[in-house]
């Protein structure tokens, strides 16, 4: 399917088409969060209704999947949308709607999250509906695995170390045309890599086929929500930037920054939320203002 070429905005319109999460930290709540922090206006199309908090999931509903079409069409039908961002989708009638949409609408960008499994191991995507997730890989700009839906993908183990799963991102890459983020936050080592995987070698017009951004893991279990919000920051940084290697660096050094101030949140008793608005909270002095007592008015008295 071939994109629009994409028209680079200050404020990108992007949109997320994603399930809920009441607690506001992953999910459609964590997107439109993402797409703000990073100066976007966000937009959001709901796929799925999700009862969830920091400890896991309890139930999903999913509407119809003539709704889904209906809000696709509302928002697209009136808004010129610079960036596509998708997230939780669960069966395939709903992969099925958001592909149609694609290849009519013809976004310019477009990341997909699969998510696919919860952090606390709650499936997320029925099992018959991963071949036809992996046809919709094929349609969009970039794909954001983490390593155990990575695994499922392409049909292996999840990969014990960074070179394997840098192997299995370029295989990905390979069978669905597309660019691939691997993603190595579930491997146990003190840094958290990431790599860009372009099997194509179309990079940016280089010859490079991995781009690979390391930093410091962050000591704290409030990552709620960080792989919708990554994704979610991608998109936004690449509508502003049309350069994907620096739309990843951007994006991952914002998380950084919101995962090492996560546990100033102090929300939910499970895997908490990061802090998707510390930096702006910091450069508008918000963090740093004491708060003031309420102002009061007293009315004159009066002597009768």
């Amino acid at each position: 399917m071939l994109l629009k070429t994409p028209t680079l905005r200050d404020i990108p319109r992007v949109l997320s088409i994603a399930g809920t999460d009441p607690t506001g930290g992953a999910g459609i709540q964590a997107d439109l969060k993402s797409i703000a922090a990073l100066g976007g206006y966000a937009m959001a199309v709901v796929t799925s209704l999700v009862a969830q908090n920091t400890r896991g999931v309890r139930s999903v509903h999913t509407p119809p999947a003539q709704f889904l079409a209906e809000q696709l069409d509302a928002v697209s039908d009136d808004v010129t949308i610079d960036a596509v961002k998708i997230g939780m989708l669960g069966d395939t009638a709903t992969i099925a709607v958001v592909q149609e949409w694609l290849a009519r609408v013809r976004p310019p960008l477009v990341v997909l999250d699969p998510v696919m499994v919860t952090t606390s191991g709650d499936r997320l995507l029925a099992a018959d509906a991963e071949t036809a997730l992996r046809e919709l890989i094929s349609a969009v700009g970039l794909v954001t695995p983490n390593l155990p839906e990575l695994a499922v993908l392409v049909d292996e183990p999840v990969a014990a170390d960074w070179p394997t799963a840098i192997e299995q991102g370029k295989k990905l890459s390979m069978n669905c045309g597309t660019r691939v983020l691997v993603k190595g936050g579930h491997l146990a080592a003190e840094s958290s890599p990431d790599a860009l995987v372009d099997a194509t070698g179309q990079l940016n017009g280089t010859d490079w086929d991995v781009v690979e951004f390391v930093s410091l893991r962050v000591n704290t279990r409030n990552t709620h929500g960080t792989g919708c919000s990554l994704s979610s920051a991608v998109a936004t940084v690449m509508a502003r930037t049309g350069n994907w290697t620096v739309a990843v660096s951007q994006a991952k050094d914002w998380l950084q920054d919101a995962l090492t101030h996560a546990d100033e949140l102090q929300v939910g008793q499970g895997n908490g939320p990061i802090n998707h608005f510390h930096q702006l909270w910091t450069a508008a002095d918000i963090l740093c203002q004491p708060a003031k007592p309420a102002e009061t008015t007293r009315q004159p008295r009066i002597d009768t």
